[in-house]
């Protein structure tokens, strides 16, 4: 083999999944897409799993109690079914810029083991249940050093209802030590940021705001990056208890996110605290679009029109996992 070819991208074609192995400096990583789930299946950075479900748009944040005064539930309560359901219906793979036909069996059967390239492209095309329907393209583009440069395009449709939020959620398989960010300090929404600080601060543990009913926290405007660190991993063998971390970074435009142990559905779905389940997990959502929180005058009062999401209207962002 070519010494050269050593550092590049590996490409495994499976009759299912495209597993894509390197090197990032001392660190070995394999990430593997899944044409039945329809995303990223595993990212594995040095023998350390990040992903528990593939990773899929996410269109619903849990309602506030503002959200239930104005009602916002049963105008927009669709993107909670679509956050749950959708359908991938078309799948690209672009290998050093070259498409050709999906490479699932039998067609990956032309393939050696020694598969090489400089850079892979691999964009979902997901369908929602909503009425109308409309499409989200999610793509991976990952390069050399294991780069993944991720970029997420929702089609505004006429006649859809406002979004809660439009994003990417990435649930970890496991409960992170905390998290640290550039942006705001504090919990901001796009109608509450006139009291953060810009800064890089560092969490501890995944901190849910104690509200008597469960409901949307957690969430950070304006952000650069932001680092999840671990400690803990499904393997019960695993001897290796050091911390490890993993960078999300904005490319265009700052993103928001929230990192939480629940996911929307778990929020929404307890009425007490002590019906929220035992922490397991680690929920990173990536939003490009955030709706405000409103309640100028009082808890029900409905969200300035600059500070909402329109169904109708395009949406459009992107960022980088850096192993």
């Amino acid at each position: 083999m070519d010494a050269g070819n050593k550092n590049l991208l590996k490409i495994i074609y499976g009759d299912c999944t495209l597993g894509i192995w390197g090197n990032a400096g001392k660190k070995v990583f394999h990430y593997i897409f899944s044409y039945q789930t329809g995303g990223l299946e595993s990212l594995c950075i040095d023998g350390k799993e990040w992903i528990y479900r593939t990773p899929k748009p996410a269109f619903w944040r849990a309602l506030t109690d503002n959200d239930r005064g104005n009602k916002f539930g049963l105008k927009s309560g669709m993107w909670m079914s679509a956050d749950l359901f959708m359908d991938c219906v078309e799948i690209t793979v672009t290998v050093d810029g070259k498409e050709g036909p999906l490479p699932i069996a039998p067609v990956n059967n032309r393939f050696g083991h020694e598969e090489r390239a400089k850079e892979v492209l691999v964009t979902f095309l997901y369908e929602t249940i909503t009425y109308p329907k409309t499409n989200v393209k999610v793509s991976y583009k990952v390069g050399v050093g294991g780069k993944i440069s991720v970029k997420a395009e929702y089609e505004g449709k006429k006649g859809l209802p406002e979004l809660p939020v439009f994003g990417i959620r990435f649930i970890m398989p496991a409960k992170a030590e905390g998290y640290s960010y550039e942006g705001l300090s504090g919990e901001t929404y796009p109608d509450r940021k006139a009291g953060g600080e810009k800064g890089i601060f560092h969490v501890e543990g995944l901190p849910v705001t104690p509200y008597l009913v469960p409901q949307d926290c957690g969430m950070h405007m304006d952000t650069k990056w932001v680092e999840i660190r671990r400690r803990q991993v499904l393997d019960n063998l695993a001897k290796d208890k050091d911390l490890f971390c993993l960078k999300f970074s904005a490319l265009n435009e700052p993103f928001a996110f929230s990192c939480l142990p629940y996911t929307a559905q778990e929020l929404e779905n307890a009425l007490h605290q002590e019906e929220l389940p035992i922490i397991r997990r680690t929920v990173l959502c990536i939003f490009g679009a955030v709706r405000g929180v409103g309640g100028i005058d009082s808890w029900g009062a409905d969200v300035e029109e600059s500070y909402r999401v329109y169904g109708d209207k395009d949406i459009c962002f992107s960022f980088e996992i850096m192993p």
